[in-house]
């Protein structure tokens, strides 16, 4: 196999700003925590965890952590940048959300030393590895919210995360009314194409290193799935507890389904475009094919699927997608 272990394509948009950092410290509030719901308790794969009072220094670390807390209201003092937006570390369907900009930490290796040394007294980490070790040392910084019971790497609902950040912000009414608002502009979509519905997907991915398919419970599959389509049953068949499979030049074939959606990461798109062993996939051969160029707005709304990316990703996407089903 090329590709060599789940750091690879955690990379697969990810580690860009593994080990960034900022040396603009921020001060002040994070803004508008709710004031009513406390003390609230989150359930996470670490256990029931409890947020005493209004958390006014928020940090923001998981995939997606940042731009879902902006959605609810609250601007983090700390943010990791996983899709290497530069900048506030969010995309651009979030500009100028923040007053002040956080700091940027690392993302699959953070410093808890900078963490700490900006005390906050929240940290939002809840689609991330989920192992214990980072898990033990955040929670000794600040009360730390993980990933929902059941979840493994990355593989964290969009919905489950608004609901578990809206709990720990003490807005719960605000996060119920996120994820009706998002349900219902994905309802909408399928809706205006049920040429969707029910027909297969392959969201996969290509580096320097190698092909790999992203599995069900992966953001950029989520984003697909709640358009109605349904995730390529061979790598459904093959996945793990990672979010994506490995897939050997060998078995390209594997990748073909209804649709096709390749995200070239750090290669340009011709690498893909031009590969005889990708032209030779049926997907490909009959035009249903789309390949996101690199880092592209699109491939990163639907990386990180969020609140404030969804609208973003269906107004892009969706005409695109529609031209390449067949009903």
């Amino acid at each position: 196999m090329k590709i060599r272990s789940a750091a690879f394509i955690a990379a697969a948009a990810l580690v860009v700003a593994g080990c960034g950092s900022s040396s603009d410290e921020p001060s002040g509030d994070t803004g508008a925590a709710g004031d009513g719901a406390f003390p609230a308790t989150v359930e996470t794969m670490f256990g029931e965890v409890t947020v005493e009072s209004a958390p006014e220094r928020v940090a923001a670390l998981g995939w997606g952590d940042a731009e879902t807390a902006l959605a609810l209201g609250v601007q983090p003092v700390a943010a990791s940048d996983w899709l290497g937006f530069g900048g506030d570390g969010v995309g651009p369907w979030a500009e100028g959300m923040y007053t002040e900009s956080p700091q940027i930490i690392g993302t699959m290796e953070p410093s808890f030393e900078q963490i700490a040394t900006l005390a906050p007294d929240l940290i939002l980490d809840t689609a991330s590895s989920g192992e214990q070790a980072r898990y033990d040392t955040l929670s000794q910084i600040a009360p730390t919210v993980g990933p929902p019971e059941g979840a493994t790497a990355y593989l964290t609902p969009r919905n489950d995360q608004i609901t578990m950040v809206a709990t720990a912000l003490g807005v719960p009414e605000k996060g119920d009314e996120l994820v009706s608002d998002i349900d219902a502009q994905f309802a909408q979509a399928a809706a205006d194409h049920p040429e969707f519905e029910g027909k297969t997907v392959t969201v996969a991915s290509y580096t320097a290193d190698g092909w790999g398919a992203y599995v069900s419970r992966d953001a950029r599959v989520q984003f697909m799935q709640d358009l109605g389509f349904v995730n390529n049953p061979e790598v459904e068949a093959t996945a793990s507890e990672n979010f994506f499979i490995p897939i050997s030049d060998e078995n390209l074939g594997m990748l073909d389904a209804d649709l096709l959606i390749v995200m070239p990461i750090y290669v340009d798109s011709a690498e893909v475009i031009d590969n005889p062993l990708f032209q030779q996939i049926p997907a490909v051969r009959d035009g249903r094919a789309l390949v996101l160029d690199s880092g592209s707005d699109i491939a990163n709304a639907m990386s990180v699927n969020t609140a404030l990316s969804v609208p973003f990703a269906l107004e892009a996407v969706l005409p695109q997608v529609s031209e390449r089903v067949t009903p």
